[in-house]
């Protein structure tokens, strides 16, 4: 049975139940502070399983994309370990519990309509620990579905509770008891976990003894890996042998030029290329670029991983990027919208293995060095070791225990998390669980529901003061006289709340006494509007009934940024192609940035005649209609959606004329010509394989244009041209002058930077057959050290210099190395003169083979200097 067959029939056969098919959260959900990327199906319910909200269905099923990356030195080296996966999951919210979850779970394994698995090969567990004996559901296995006694199995809390060990460890909050079930597939020992049956039935409070209370609604949190069961059914010992993993891996393989047995050398590299590219695709497609902080770090880690075991088996050149076109193909029968990025996807995964490539050889040259020091100490790397190759050469400090563990060796990790603890906590990414304890927000929107927005038609409104938080603590008033901001919660508000790009509104509460600015309204969980206000006078309590009403002039100019964002995609798509898919914006007054998928710089050329459509069809005038529409309705008439955002079942569509169609809750003009005019300010790289352009619309973009009339009156006078058209003559004219005074200094200094050369190779020490010159040279410029430093590499290679000078009153440095002492012996500049500029109270660095730096203690470019050659000394050993 092939992987979409079973996804489907799961989702089928719980749809039978009276379960509601919910489609997959994104991989970052973006109202969870707890974790970084999805890593369960229960994430997107926990509002549910807490009863915050309206509550619109008690049953639901779903295939959930996941990514977890705490095994993530698993993956590869075992049958089932993966980062990213598909989660198969059904849910009930204090609807139906174990007996039926239980007999579901048997029927749909067992039934031949569904997937048919012979009885004799599954097994149960049930919990029995010091806190409790799961005796229900033990029950339920033996009598009702007829499992011998010997076929389930008691496990302690740290086996089967959820959380793991939460009776006795925690956290505090919702937590129940598991029964997992196994599948034994024939002719292969041992059993495979395929499903884990959650009941949620107690909320944790505080330490053992009698910390377990009954939750007033139970409810049933089931989860079955799709590549486990797909691999169960097929036959196959391996996940990565079943229909979707293994053409990933001989994709892989064949791209990587390299022959593909499980069992092979190669096997355990080309699956973890395999199960890396397959997350990353899926990660950038919805707008997770590589980088250093948070979900941006993990994709980069996974990354450069895959890409380390590549060169590792050869491969010189990017290879990744190549890949994902197989993982659309056996992925888009679930998730088609993965077709529409192909191209943009593999752009970003290309540019970041361009950059890794750059650095690898070097970074490995420096690791030999530093695995040859820890073979003589006690077999372990040291933490500042492992510091240099992260933030120097660009190893994650995964990489580098990878290597070393390879080696035999180990890396000294306390000592590394010390110099940066904040790439310690990233890389583990995030925790694997999402802890599910309501806290203020949620205890007001559980009781008094969502909050009513009105602000698409009304810009006042009367409204009922349900919420206040002061402190980050629920509070009953806020007395007259407090200073600072305190969120405020109404029953409905005209105010906008920051989302889809558009920032949140501003404006006033006045009421009996009462005077408070708002300055932003932003949401919670979506549905939850909460203002940020400080007091101009009197107080403000629960309760209270306040006039609302938002900044009007500024909600218009927000209103003509926004609808400019849409034309301005529809002329991107127009200039540069349909592949410059929307990757981010934010809408401000009368001022608005886009970020896109591109993979270069947009030519002048395009910038005009993208801000040209822009323009023409602000001209044309073109009505603007928003409406309601189902989902599914909305997208089969076209309507762009934003990757990696997560939608309702009903959505508010956007409609320009004939160009554009879009889903977008923000707030628009109603006719294009209300915006007036729109000017792009700037175009610039943001992320790998994404640019930003900046815009202003309206009286901004017309003050634009009169500050470039003026400056243009104000560079007539400076440069004495009658006429606009005087000004490139006049620069010209100017510039060959400037040309000529250099080339006569340059003779003048050329002379004299000759006759210096000699004397600093003499004073030279060596280091085998390494000369370091370390000197100060007197009436320098930055320019005349840096053609010291070009003449001595050029001429007196193996050289490593460290010069040092005062220019314009400061200490200025600089360090080289010849090319081929980078790659030989891992010499850095950018190191040595680190070294030095601390030494003189400064700082700088640069690329290994040239760096500069510069200081403030004149007294000290002596020291400064003799730093940089001491630390040149220690890197020859």
């Amino acid at each position: 049975m092939k992987t979409d067959e079973i996804r489907e029939k799961y989702l089928v056969f719980f749809e039978s139940k009276g379960c509601v098919r919910r489609p997959s959260d994104v991989l970052v959900p973006r109202d969870d502070p707890t974790v970084l990327f999805t890593p369960a199906g229960m994430n997107q319910f926990k509002n549910e399983f807490m009863g915050v909200g309206n509550l619109e269905f008690t049953r639901a099923a779903t295939c959930q994309k996941c990514l977890r990356t705490g095994d993530i030195s698993n993956v590869g080296v075992t049958a089932y370990h993966h980062t990213f996966f598909e989660m198969l999951g059904n849910f009930s919210f204090g609807d139906y519990f174990k007996r039926e979850a239980i007999h579901w779970a048997w029927e749909f394994l067992t039934d031949s309509k569904w997937l048919g698995l012979e009885k004799d090969r599954l097994t149960v567990s049930v919990y029995q620990g010091d806190h409790g004996f799961d005796e229900e559901a033990f029950n339920i296995w033996r009598d009702e579905i007829g499992l011998a006694t010997d076929r389930i199995a008691l496990l302690e809390e740290d086996e089967n509770y959820w959380p793991a060990g939460a009776p006795s460890q925690g956290p505090d909050g919702v937590c129940g008891p598991c029964s997992e079930i196994f599948y034994q597939p024939p002719g292969f020992d041992g059993d495979v976990e395929i499903w884990n049956l959650v009941f949620t039935q107690f909320n944790r409070v505080g330490d053992p003894p009698d910390n377990l209370r009954p939750l007033p609604a139970k409810n049933i949190d089931t989860g079955m890996g799709l590549e486990r069961t797909a691999a169960a059914l097929q036959g196959v010992i391996s996940n990565f042998d079943n229909d979707v993993f293994k053409p990933l891996c001989l994709a892989s393989a064949e791209i990587a030029e390299v022959d593909y047995r499980f069992d092979s050398p190669q096997g355990r590299p080309i699956r973890r290329i395999a199960d890396h590219v397959r997350a990353i695709s899926f990660c950038i497609h919805e707008g997770v670029i590589p980088d250093t902080e948070k979900e941006n770090y993990i994709v980069r880690q996974l990354l450069r991983r895959a890409l380390l075991e590549g060169y590792l088996l050869g491969k010189r050149q990017p290879f990744l990027y190549q890949i994902v076109p197989a993982v659309v193909d056996v992925m888009k029968s679930a998730y088609p919208d993965l077709v529409e990025t192909v191209e943009s996807v593999q752009n970003t995964i290309k540019e970041e293995e361009d950059q890794f490539l750059g650095t690898i050889e070097r970074g490995l040259a420096r690791f030999n060095q530093f695995a040859a020091r820890a073979n003589s100490e006690e077999g372990k790397i040291r933490g500042e070791d492992a510091f240099a190759l992260h933030t120097e050469d660009g190893f994650l400090i995964e990489l580098t225990e990878s290597i070393a563990e390879d080696r035999g060796l180990k890396v000294d990790r306390a000592h590394y998390d010390k110099l940066t603890s904040n790439h310690a906590k990233i890389s583990r990414g995030g925790k694997e669980f999402s802890v599910m304890v309501a806290g203020p927000l949620d205890m007001i929107r559980k009781q008094h529901g969502d909050t009513v927005f009105l602000g698409y038609d009304a810009s006042t409104c009367e409204s009922t003061v349900i919420g206040l938080i002061h402190n980050n603590s629920s509070v009953d008033s806020v007395p007259a006289g407090t200073q600072g901001n305190f969120g405020i919660v109404l029953d409905q508000t005209p105010f906008y709340g920051e989302s889809g790009g558009q920032v949140g509104d501003v404006g006033r509460l006045t009421g009996d006494g009462i005077g408070v600015e708002i300055s932003d309204c932003q949401k919670h969980n979506q549905t939850l509007f909460v203002l940020e206000g400080r007091l101009i006078t009197g107080g403000l309590a629960v309760g209270d009934v306040v006039h609302a009403e938002f900044d009007e002039a500024r909600r218009i100019g927000i209103r003509r940024a926004h609808s400019a964002t849409h034309i301005l995609h529809h002329a991107l798509h127009q200039t540069v192609g349909e592949n410059a898919t929307q990757r981010g914006s934010k809408v401000e007054e009368d001022a608005l940035r886009f970020d896109f998928a591109h993979r270069q710089a947009m030519t002048p050329a395009e910038i005009r005649q993208v801000e040209d459509i822009v323009n023409r069809l602000i001209t044309d005038g073109a009505s603007i209609k928003t409406e309601l529409l189902p989902i599914d309705e909305a997208r089969s008439r076209g309507a762009m959606a934003l990757f990696g955002e997560k939608y309702p079942d009903e959505v508010r569509v956007v409609t320009m004329g004939d160009f554009s169609v879009e889903l977008c809750g923000g707030t628009h003009v109603s006719n294009v010509g209300q915006i007036g005019l729109c000017r792009i300010t700037s175009e610039e790289p943001v992320a790998k394989g994404v640019r930003r352009i900046t815009a202003v619309t309206g009286p901004r973009a017309l003050k634009k244009g009169r500050d470039a009339d003026q400056l243009l009156l104000q560079l007539q006078r400076m440069l004495k041209a009658n006429q606009p058209d005087d000004l490139p003559a006049r620069v010209d004219a100017l510039q060959i002058q400037l040309r000529d005074l250099k080339n006569q200094l340059a003779a003048f200094s050329s002379a004299s930077v000759s006759e210096g050369i000699d004397a600093l190779v003499a004073s030279a020490e060596h280091v085998g057959d390494v000369k370091i010159v370390a000197q100060q040279v007197h009436n320098a410029t930055r320019e005349s050290l840096r053609d010291y430093v070009d003449q001595l590499r050029d001429k007196h290679s193996p050289i490593a210099v460290i010069l040092g000078g005062e220019v314009d009153g400061k200490v200025a440095l600089i360090a080289a190395v010849s090319k081929s002492l980078v790659k030989d012996k891992g010499l850095n500049a950018g190191q040595a003169v680190k070294v030095a500029a601390q030494t003189a109270g400064g700082g700088g660095g640069g690329r290994p083979d040239i760096a500069e730096a510069g200081a403030k203690q004149l007294d000290r470019i002596a020291d400064a200097i003799t730093a940089g050659a001491d630390a040149f000394q220690e890197q020859l050993g």
